[in-house]
């Protein structure tokens, strides 16, 4: 990658290795996203019934078949395998590269140092109705392929990374469609079945499976058992915290849901998703001096900057300021209820929530 000592760094190559199946509804938009940024694209292919790889066909003929056993790990170590470049990126079929992305990527490319082992990438999750980023975390996106670096997990896999990781401000955006909602829990049961023992990390992740498929009483029973390892990683003890605390919502179990959200504390300082938490709570007891206390803490605490794990923005920005100009209103407080909800709107500046408080408090506030 670079040249003679004291000369200019060439830029770095780079392979794409993706893994798919069935994806002839996204992965056409996601290739013509990145085909312009990467060197080479290597696609292996676990099974597709559909048109996936005649699309596949208008951007590479590196096309591979490999026989699916249930192990994402597998198909991606396969995948990683073929790659000739200095360099791999992994994408899944329905995450793209904006516009702006790419022009941050090229320019890494271009300056990215040889010793550098890996490279972490935003990855965004969710906008709100503003078009802004509401939910992201960070990915170990761009690895050395002379480092060898191995996938491990049949499921909700990560690549296992070590040396010199950098962190970029490049952002990769998943933009989903369909897929199949029971094919984790799946193999997650299957293993099961086979009387394997999970790790921690498998615990919280077939845990999440079961709470979105609405299971509510083993999932909690899963986020107990990762917990109770005290082996899991900083952020997954407290997203399991968190989770858990929303499972009790839903079963209308306050003395649990505020166990745990307390537990969350344990683990690092309070996070604006548990303040915001505590805040609705108190919120819906009409408790409204505490309900104000624990908004009030989530607009005071300093943003995350380099969190790898997940973070819901609304809850750093402009939904404790909203929620507070709903707590103030309660008490008659209108000039702090109006001061905040225009704070809020510093963040959502075209909610219809925000010009419908306007026009609520403008006569309250005339008459005080």
């Amino acid at each position: 990658m670079t040249d003679k000592p004291g000369s200019l760094t060439t830029p770095a190559t780079i392979s794409l290795c993706m893994i798919v199946k069935n994806e002839e509804a996204v992965i056409g938009r996601c290739l013509a996203s990145v085909q312009d940024i990467v060197d080479e694209i290597i696609i292996v292919d676990t099974g597709s019934s559909d048109q996936t790889k005649e699309i596949v066909k208008q951007y590479t003929d590196k096309i591979y078949d490999f026989e699916w056993i249930h192990d994402f790990a597998a198909a991606r170590n396969y995948a990683f395998s073929l790659a000739t470049q200095d360099y791999i990126l992994w994408l899944d079929a329905d995450d793209v590269l904006l516009q702006a992305d790419k022009v941050k990527f090229q320019e890494l490319k271009k300056t990215l140092s040889a010793d550098v082992d890996a490279v972490s990438m935003f990855y965004n999750l969710a906008v709100n109705s503003q078009g802004i980023v509401s939910s992201r975390l960070r990915r170990n996106r761009l690895v050395k392929r002379a480092k060898g670096f191995k996938w491990i997990g049949a499921v909700h896999e990560y690549v296992e990374v070590y040396g010199n990781i950098v962190s970029s401000d490049v952002a990769v955006t998943h933009q989903p469609l369909e897929h199949d909602a029971d094919r984790n829990l799946k193999i997650y049961e299957q293993r099961l079945r086979k009387g394997e023992v999970f790790s921690p990390r498998d615990l919280y992740y077939f845990a999440n499976e079961l709470k979105d498929h609405g299971l509510l009483n083993r999932a909690i029973e899963y986020y107990q058992k990762f917990l109770a390892t005290n082996q899991g990683w900083v952020e997954d003890n407290i997203g399991a915290c968190g989770k858990l605390s929303d499972c009790f919502f839903e079963l209308n179990d306050d003395e649990n849901k505020l166990k745990y959200i307390y537990l969350s504390f344990n683990y690092d300082t309070p996070r604006a998703e548990f303040c915001c938490r505590l805040g609705f709570h108190h919120l819906n007891a009409n408790r409204i001096k505490q309900a104000i206390f624990w908004y009030k803490v989530a607009t005071e605490l300093e943003k995350p900057t380099e969190n790898w794990g997940l973070v819901s923005y609304d809850c750093w920005t402009w939904l404790p300021h909203i929620q507070l100009c709903v707590c103030y209103s309660r008490v008659g407080q209108f000039d702090l209820a109006n001061k905040h909800n225009e704070l809020a709107g510093k963040y959502i500046p075209n909610d219809p929530r925000i010009q419908h408080n306007r026009n609520y408090l403008k006569n309250l506030l005339s008459k005080s």
